[in-house]
């Protein structure tokens, strides 16, 4: 009986021997750095998923500065704009996803497209008081091969869904313009003229 008088304020200690090892445990085992986690990093991290736009009728069409492209639907804001810094030496290109960012944040923006696959490094970066994904390339980067193709294009935003764009030789102009520093070719036009060009009679039969 009086053995286990005495084992009980004993076992009831242990808990708080366990706690007071743990909060003053050697410098050896305690970690170098404490960690902080803010509260909007929650939030952001509960933020849910942006759906893939829809990209049906979206067309390429030149910014009113003439300096940069922008894909989104007519009755829309643009989802993908590629922009041109002639004055940079070199000739630098602004590849920007128009979807909402936090600042301080980064991301890798893939692009399919062209027998190419291209991994574009994008951060947050306000632009008309809005933070959206951008990022600077050299226009002779090997990654802007992705826009220079006729064929169709996938890119695709982790959280941001993914932008379809159908094939277009616009985008190759526009990168090719820039590198060389040279003048748009009316892509624009000839894509229209392919358009509504009617098809040839078929010859007749004697």
């Amino acid at each position: 009986m009086e053995t286990d008088q005495v084992m009980r304020p004993c076992l009831a200690a242990l808990p708080l021997l366990v706690l007071l090892s743990a909060c003053g445990g050697d410098a050896e085992t305690a970690p170098e750095k404490a960690q902080r986690l803010a509260l909007a990093d929650v939030r952001r991290a509960a933020d849910d998923p942006a759906p893939s736009p829809n990209t049906t009728d979206a067309l390429w069409t030149v910014a009113q500065d003439g300096q940069a492209l922008d894909f989104g639907r007519p009755d829309g804001d643009p989802l993908l704009s590629l922009g041109c810094r002639l004055r940079d030496d070199p000739p630098q290109v602004t590849i920007t996803r128009h979807v909402g960012a936090r600042p301080g944040q980064r991301a890798l923006f893939p692009v399919i497209g062209n027998g190419t696959i291209s991994r574009f490094p994008v951060d947050a970066s306000l632009e008309n008081g809005a933070w959206r994904w951008q990022g600077v390339f050299a226009a002779d980067d090997a990654r802007l091969d992705v826009f220079t193709g006729p064929r169709e294009i996938e890119a695709t935003l982790p959280g941001g869904g993914t932008v379809l764009m159908a094939g277009s030789r616009v985008p190759g102009e526009f990168i090719r313009w820039c590198r060389a520093r040279g003048r748009l070719q009316d892509a624009l036009a000839r894509e229209a003229a392919d358009v509504e060009q009617p098809a040839a009679p078929a010859p007749a039969v004697r």
